[in-house]
């Protein structure tokens, strides 16, 4: 039976292993980058991109004999090894790993690795990547030719600048490792104004480092005080509770929270769920600053504010999984309409209604727009320090629909 092995390939040299498995295959798969190791011998050449066609290749070449494959550093670290394993199964391939992109820049950077989170941006989404990467204290990306080290530094400057961050400005550290095992290998490091106003190669690594608030801030529970706001205009404590519990959060996608007033809510599933990206929208200038200044304090980054008002606003944003509807500005025939249309099957919308009025409507409009629906009232009572004063505060009915699997 026909064999692929995988060699992993570290700096401008293939190993006496891999010169010697060359000799016994029908075909090699390579990059252009690692074309020009191949000896003069080597076998028929099939290109490791489309890799889809490349996987076609390999799978005919199997029928007359072995493969290799050359792949950067350690192919089961974000490289080629899964998607052979995916096609072929781990029976007919063995594995020769070099070292890897990122062991080999800890090194140069003199980091322990065994806590870094990692990125791989080389041919993959970067989906509120600037959110993913200053939710850490550090973190490596691997780069490619769109998503280049000057490309992110701008990123995370125009992030910052927008919420006024001005302390994370000054302290946020950056160092590239460029082409690194070869000839050309360039260490760069300093702050993200001056990676910005770098130029680099298509291949890099970059560690992004910075000081963040102090780890025992709360996952879930933040207190209506903790959190700016204005006039008492906040979902209290209790009910947000039972908001987020309503919810059901997933471990990933996308959260509109409509009507964000301070962006309690945002805040809390930033904190709980913070594989998720959020959309925040608030149309009033008050709100929009108290969320701005609730982000930077949390490091809650994967917040993002949308100035406006809903519906108007939602279109550019991507269809959501969950949605929170804690205001609407006299709309809400309007904006439930549009955010039932836009809402993923399977995915659950919550308004909160505090007036009476607005607990009769909502029910309606969803059953309309082809939701399943039900309500809780949340009544609160608060006794300060366990007194016998008790303090009832205003009931508020949670709305809540969802959007079956079988409807469109």
């Amino acid at each position: 039976m026909s064999e692929i092995f995988v060699h992993g390939v570290s700096g401008e040299t293939l190993s006496a292993a891999c010169l010697r498995q060359l000799t016994g295959c029908v075909a090699v798969v390579v990059s252009k980058r690692f074309a020009p190791l191949l000896p003069a011998d080597a076998p028929r050449r099939i290109a490791i991109a489309p890799v889809d066609e490349m996987l076609s290749q390999v799978a005919e070449s199997l029928r007359t004999g072995d493969v290799t494959v050359l792949a950067s550093g350690d192919p089961l670290f974000f490289g080629i090894g899964q998607r052979l394993i995916d096609r072929f199964g781990v029976g007919s391939i063995t594995f020769f790993p070099a070292v890897s992109a990122m062991q080999l820049a800890c090194a140069r950077f003199k980091l322990p690795w065994d806590d870094l989170p990692f990125l791989s941006l080389h041919g993959r989404s970067t989906e509120d990547l600037t959110g993913r990467i200053l939710a850490q204290n550090k973190v490596m990306l691997f780069t490619d030719h769109r998503n280049s080290p000057d490309r992110i530094a701008t990123a995370l400057l125009q992030t910052l600048r927008h919420y006024g961050d001005e302390r994370r400005l000054a302290t946020i550290r950056v160092q590239v490792a460029e082409n690194l095992g070869t000839d050309g290998e360039k260490l760069i490091s300093g702050r993200l104004e001056n990676i910005a106003r770098t130029r680099f190669g298509p291949l890099n690594m970059m560690l992004v480092e910075q000081e963040l608030s102090p780890a025992d801030q709360p996952v879930f529970g933040l207190r209506e005080q903790e959190i700016a706001h204005s006039r008492g205009l906040i979902t209290k404590d209790e009910v947000r509770a039972v908001i987020l519990h309503s919810l059901r959060l997933p471990r990933r996608g996308v959260f509109w929270d409509v009507g964000g007033g301070s962006g309690s809510i945002s805040l809390e599933v930033a904190g709980m769920a913070p594989g998720l990206t959020i959309y925040t929208i608030e149309k009033k200038q008050e709100g929009q600053g108290n969320i701005r200044q609730n982000i930077v304090r949390y490091n809650r980054w994967s917040i993002h504010l949308v100035s406006g008002e809903a519906p108007d606003v939602l279109a550019p944003l991507p269809d959501p999984n969950r949605i929170f509807i804690g205001g609407s500005g006299g709309r809400l025939p309007e904006i439930i309409s549009s955010c039932a249309a836009r809402l993923k099957r399977g995915g659950i919308m919550v308004a909160s209604a505090v007036l009476a009025s607005t607990a009769q409507q909502a029910p309606r409009l969803m059953r309309e727009n082809r939701l399943t629906v039900r309500c809780t009232t949340v009544q609160v009572s608060r006794r300060q320090d366990c007194g016998q004063t008790m303090r009832q505060l205003n009931p508020i009915t949670l709305v809540i629909g969802t959007k079956n699997i079988g409807r469109q």
